[in-house]
């Protein structure tokens, strides 16, 4: 797989995180078969991309509260 350019992208945080600077991931929609992933506490940090149906998966996870609490 390979990981698409990021330095100009628009990377979209959960609606459920706040403002306090908690323990969340922001995604970059819009690529074709990958999900770029990265840590909103460390924005100049790495990236990991995923397949989409890679990430379609964990998210149903947690939905179904898979990983716990």
């Amino acid at each position: 797989m390979n990981t698409p350019e990021l330095s100009s992208v628009t990377w979209r945080k959960s609606s459920y995180s706040g403002d306090n600077g908690g323990n969340c991931v922001e995604v970059a929609p819009g690529f074709a078969g990958v999900v770029p992933v990265r840590d909103s506490k460390d924005p100049n940090g790495p990236a990991l991309a995923f397949s989409s149906s890679a990430w379609v998966a964990f998210v149903a996870g947690v939905k179904a509260g898979d990983f716990g609490a």
